[in-house]
Order: structure tokens, then sequence, then C-alpha cells
């Protein structure tokens, strides 16, 4: 028996994947990074992708960059049913 996934635990799953993204993406613009003889050493470097990933779910759950959108749909999701 082949069941039809849910939607929206395929929209999640989007969703975190979108944020993952993001996360990346903040990182590689150099978001978090410290300047010069203030900052905070080691553990703000290490605390630095925690703050990143939370920034990049809150981006996520306000609307993103529209992929969640886009990855929900390539996975087989229907907009109209969520």
């Amino acid at each position: 028996m082949n069941r039809a996934p849910d939607p929206h635990l395929l929209m999640e799953k989007a969703q975190e994947m979108e944020a993952v993204f993001l996360t990346e993406m903040l990182a590689q613009s150099g978001l978090g990074t410290t300047s010069g003889s203030f900052g905070g050493g080691i553990g703000e470097e290490q605390f630095g992708s925690f703050l990143r990933a939370e920034q990049a779910k809150l981006m996520v759950a306000r609307g993103g960059i529209g992929l969640a959108e886009t990855l929900f749909r390539a996975m087989g999701g229907d907009v109209n049913e969520l």
C-alpha cells in the first residue's frame, strides 16, 4: 500500500532545509565575525553558529526566500493541501 506523504511534514522538512541553507549563507556573508580587538574570542566564534542558525529559523518563519516552497513542490507536495 502506497500512502501519500503528509504535506505538513513535507513542508516542515522543506523549511528546515531552507533554514540550513540560510545559515550557511549568513556564515559566508560574514555575519557574526568579530572585528579587531573588541571581539569575544573563541567563545564568540563557537556560539556565532548558534546565533546564525536561530536567525535563519526566524527568517524562514517570516516567509524566508521562497526556497522552502520550491523544495516542498520538488518533494511532491501540493500547496493547496496545506
